[in-house]
This record gives structure tokens, sequence and C-alpha cells, in this order.
């Protein structure tokens, strides 16, 4: 019966270590991004409902506000929908950005040691990777937005509920009032945010990589003598510094996008982008309007909380997305066995 017994390699794990090799930027994204997205969610949530108050309100107040209402769930609210699809959206996201980054490279295009090369590469690989991912983490961008919203949107109407309807309830909402294209409300403003913020992201990165002695070719030498940190912290920090950057550059850009999606939600009279930005910054009434600062101050609104977000989910998510390559590096190459 020995004879006649399968190849090894159908045996045992050996298939689940060959799947893991042959998918190892998904493997790693996806289970690097769950850990990071529950962590991050309930920061995001705060972020959304800074975003949209038209109160003065701090973040330690606003968050005892929705404990008191809403409960501990609350912080909590959809996040069903992004813990699995953000996953997998960053899946599809980091496999695109390294094949694209492996393309180059069997080219020899931006393959020169150097920051601007590494950066580059790094750059343009992320942007195709937003670009594309874009049209399907719309949807799911925007059922997160509701749900998060849903007693703005309520008030915003005029009704005050008890108890938030669910995801499906929301979905459904949506497909009533604006069809299946209503899961793309916004979408322009999407496609900018995630092109651009994706584009940055793995820019700063990969930039960030290379000063903290990571070389064109992916291998990490020694930290520079003027950060002398743990190789083991390298991946926390730079995922750290790339998000928090890149995301208060596009900042204002997000608010715009779930200001839009907001009034689109609440059914209330649609703004075009540059009318909602400069209300956001002058304020609604033309004849008095607010100072320049004070404007940009409201549009940052929520900042710095975003900033904390940033600095855990994309600080956890670099740290377990490396944890996770170099055990897959480590497992036993069974290709050959027979």
């Amino acid at each position: 019966m020995s004879e006649n017994r399968p190849p090894s390699y159908t045996t045992g794990s050996a298939w689940l270590d060959e799947l893991l090799k042959n998918n190892k930027a998904a493997a790693c994204a996806l289970s690097a991004s769950y850990i990071s997205t529950f962590a991050g969610y309930p920061l995001d949530s705060i972020k959304s409902r800074l975003q949209t108050t038209r109160q003065r309100i701090s973040i330690p107040r606003l968050a005892l506000t929705v404990y008191q209402e809403e409960g501990f769930a609350g912080f909590y609210r959809g996040i069903w929908i992004p813990l699995f699809t953000i996953s997998f959206v960053r899946a599809a996201s980091f496999t695109i950005y390294s094949r694209t980054k492996e393309y180059f490279r069997d080219r020899h295009w931006l393959t020169h040691n150097n920051i601007f090369n590494v950066s580059a590469a790094g750059g343009i690989s992320g942007a195709l990777s937003g670009s594309l991912i874009s049209f399907c983490s719309a949807p799911f961008e925007l059922v997160k937005v509701r749900r998060q919203l849903e007693y703005s949107i309520a008030a915003s109407k005029g009704l005050r509920i008890a108890k938030a309807p669910g995801t499906l309830e929301a979905i459904r909402d949506i497909f009533r009032t604006n069809g299946a294209l209503g899961l793309y409300t916004g979408f322009r403003l999407h496609f900018v945010r995630d092109t651009t913020g994706t584009a940055l992201y793995f820019f700063e990165y990969d930039g960030f990589r290379y000063l903290m002695g990571r070389d064109a070719s992916g291998e990490q030498g020694d930290t520079p003598p003027w950060l002398p940190i743990p190789v083991s912290l390298v991946p926390f920090v730079c995922g750290s510094l790339a998000g928090v950057t890149s995301w208060a550059l596009i900042y204002p850009l997000d608010v715009v996008k779930t200001k839009v999606q907001q009034r689109a939600l609440a059914g209330e009279k649609r703004r075009g982008v540059l009318e909602t930005f400069h209300r956001l910054i002058r304020g609604p009434d033309p004849n008095a309007p607010k100072p320049i600062f004070v404007g940009l101050a409201r549009l940052y609104r929520g900042l710095g909380v975003s900033a904390l977000r940033s600095v855990t989910t994309h600080g956890l998510l670099w740290t377990f997305f490396d944890l996770t390559g170099s055990y897959i590096d480590a497992l036993p190459d069974r290709s050959d066995e027979n």
C-alpha cells in the first residue's frame, strides 16, 4: 500500500505551505489587516463623527456621548463589513502593489539602489493598486459611513431612532432610495482619494524603509546610527509614519467626501465638491465669511484621532505583515517533493 500513496505534496500541510508561498502578499495582508482593522475601528468611527458634526466638541466628550447613547457597541457599529471587506481589499491591494514591483524588477525599471528609485517604484505601484481597488471598495466604504453616521443622518431628517438599523437594512435603504448606483455615491472623490492616498502611502513607506536600512532588493540591514532602534520595530515605525503623513495630506479630501456622502444619504440638496469645500472653509453665510484659519481648523477637525488611528492600524499592519512574511519564508520548500 505504501507504494500507492499519493505524493507527500498532497498530504499533511504541504499544500498549505505552497499555497502560502505562492500568495505571500495576500496571506500577509489578510492576516495583518484583521488585527489592525479591529484595533483601529473605534478611532475611525469617532473620526467620521467629528468630520460631520456641526458643533465644536472634544474627542473625549464625543467618545463619552457615543458610549452614553449607544453603549460600547457604538464604537464598533458597522465593523463587520469593513473587517472582512477591508481585509480582502487590502489583500488585493498589496498583491497588486507587490506584483507591480516584481514587474518593474523583472524589466530592470527603477531598480537602482537609491531612495528615488525605491520610492518611485512603490508610489507607482501604489497608485495602480489604489485606482483599481477603489472600484470594489467604494460601496463598502459608503455603507461603513452610513452605519457610523446613522444617528446624525436621522437627526438631519428630524427623526430620532431608538436603535440603529443593521448593515443589511442600511444597504436595502440605499437601494430603495438611489438604486444600485447609489452604492457609488461620491465615487469620484473616493477614486481620487484612494489613488492619491495609496500612491503617497507606499511611496513614503518604501522611502522610509530605505532610510531605515532596507535596500532595493528587500534585504533589511542595520538601522542608521541616527535612529538605532531594533530591527523588529522598523515596520511599525515606518508604517506609522507613512500612514500619518499620507493621511494628513489627503485628509481635507476625505472630509469633503464624507460630507458629500452624508448629505446624499440624508436626502439633502446636493452640493458640488468646490461648494462643499468653500462652505467648510468660509462657512455657510457668504456675507459673513469665517476667518480662513478657523475654516482650516474645522477642515482638519478629527485629524488628531485620525493620526492616532493611523499609528495604530498601519503600525500593526506592517508589523504583522512582516512577521507573517518571515513565517512563510521559513516554511520548507516542498516543490521538489514527490
